[in-house]
């Protein structure tokens, strides 16, 4: 299991994410551009000092990504608010990349096409969306679940 950052626009957030998967022992790949310089001091203020422990892959733009893990063979997850089936109906595979789109505009129209699944929080008709690392701790928490991957 890994999770994907579609160009992160809020170090915070960013940070947050990071010290998720540290403390889950989560892969994480940055799909760049970011909207923030990566080294800002809020991005390492919110990882602490779980940042060392973090294992991380920086790609330059999602062509790149998406050339790498279709070469190692990993299935790429959306989480989007238009995703038609719901997180916690979806069978997740340990080789799962779970991805997250910008905080502001989430993924554009090709990113989504070239995904093999989209999967969204269920949430009440009247709310928007969810804070990014909100939502990625929740699916990737379902995820581990499916698959029996959360640390011993």
């Amino acid at each position: 299991m890994r999770l994907a950052l579609f160009e992160p626009e809020i170090p915070p957030n960013t940070g947050t994410m990071l010290r998720l998967c540290a403390c889950l022992g989560v892969p994480v790949d940055i799909v760049e551009p970011c909207g923030f310089p990566f080294s800002d001091r809020a991005l390492r203020r919110a990882g602490m000092d779980y940042m060392d422990f973090v294992d991380l892959r920086r790609h330059i733009d999602f062509a790149a990504f998406n050339a790498w893990r279709r070469e190692a063979g990993h299935r790429l997850v959306l989480v989007e608010t238009t995703g038609t089936l719901r997180h916690i109906d979806f069978g997740f595979a340990p080789k799962d990349i779970l991805m997250l789109g910008r905080e502001t505009s989430g993924t554009p129209p090709e990113v989504e096409a070239a995904c093999d699944a989209v999967v969204r929080i269920p949430m009440l008709p009247s709310a928007r969306s969810l804070n990014v690392a909100t939502a990625a701790a929740m699916v990737l928490s379902e995820a581990l679940r499916q698959t029996g991957g959360f640390p011993q």
